[in-house]
């Protein structure tokens, strides 16, 4: 057992992971039941970032880490970026769909929760890769992109309407499949990272990774202006969507944000692997 794991900074904030999310959906949890995808979602955050994060520490701790046979350090970067992101979607989504002034349990389970995305954060700012480092690809910034790009994608998917409302429009049946075909993009990045598995890559890993970028960058741009003017064209927002808390109309509008969101990423992405390909590798 090395214990060293466990006194290092990394270590200590995985600790303090473990610990606060057993208190988070303990809170919730001890209020009751609820079947609200909203209420799952946080609940399944909450108990997933616990389950691997537990699982993580006693893996160094045991030293099995180095016998696994994937990219252990790719891994857990990759799962600590994913957490930041998850962490601090149901941070904000549970208190708005569910806080109340008389919620004590959920008041304090929001707070809590927000202190987990902050350690999450500052995990993955100490397990990133550093200027000069040699590491894994997710460790670097455009792989930490990669991650984000894939979970604003699930969002995107969350908050789609039922097929039957874009199933008449050309437009945002395309615009869905722009986020489908950038998801799986994203998605086998990160299983080929994380397995090993880019010698099996028909071209040089650069190579493919721009090439890709750039089509992500051109199919968002489309996504980015037919999304919002086949949606929300002619559909001003209904006057019911300010009595309740959640209105499908919002969604509408979430899409079009998050499709921004994500051209932006995706627009990085491609500078930054471009940067790192063809000039500061030539140094």
């Amino acid at each position: 057992m090395d214990l060293r794991t466990l006194t290092k900074p990394v270590g200590i904030v995985r600790m303090l992971e473990v610990v606060l999310t057993v208190i988070t959906f303990s809170l919730v949890a001890s209020v009751g039941h609820s079947t609200h995808s909203f209420w799952v979602w946080s609940m399944f955050v909450w108990v997933l970032c616990f389950v691997v994060t537990f699982l993580i520490l006693i893996m160094e701790l045991t030293g099995l880490s180095s016998k696994v046979p994937i990219s252990w350090g790719d891994f857990t970067t990759a799962f600590a970026m994913l957490a930041t992101l998850m962490v601090l979607s149901v941070s904000v989504i549970f208190p708005l769909a569910f806080a109340c002034s008389s919620c004590s349990e959920f008041i304090a389970a929001s707070v809590t929760s927000c202190l987990v995305f902050i350690l999450y954060a500052v995990e993955v700012g100490l397990t990133r890769a550093k200027a000069g480092e040699i590491s894994g690809f997710l460790s670097t910034v455009p792989g930490l992109l990669k991650v984000l790009e894939a979970f604003v994608l699930c969002i995107i998917f969350i908050c789609l309407p039922p097929i039957r409302a874009y199933s008449q429009f050309p437009g945002l049946q395309w615009c869905v499949a722009v986020y489908s075909i950038c998801f799986i993009y994203a998605l086998l990045i990160i299983i080929f990272t994380i397995g090993r598995l880019l010698s099996l890559l028909p071209a040089p890993f650069n190579k493919v990774l721009i090439c890709c970028n750039v089509m992500a960058v051109l199919m968002h741009m489309t996504a980015v202006v037919i999304w919002p003017y086949y949606s929300l064209r002619n559909n001003p927002r209904p006057e019911i969507c300010s009595l309740v808390r959640l209105c499908p109309w919002d969604d509408l509008v979430v899409i079009a944000i998050l499709t921004c969101v994500n051209l932006i990423a995706f627009i990085v992405d491609t500078v930054y692997s471009v940067r790192l390909n063809f000039f500061i590798s030539r140094t």
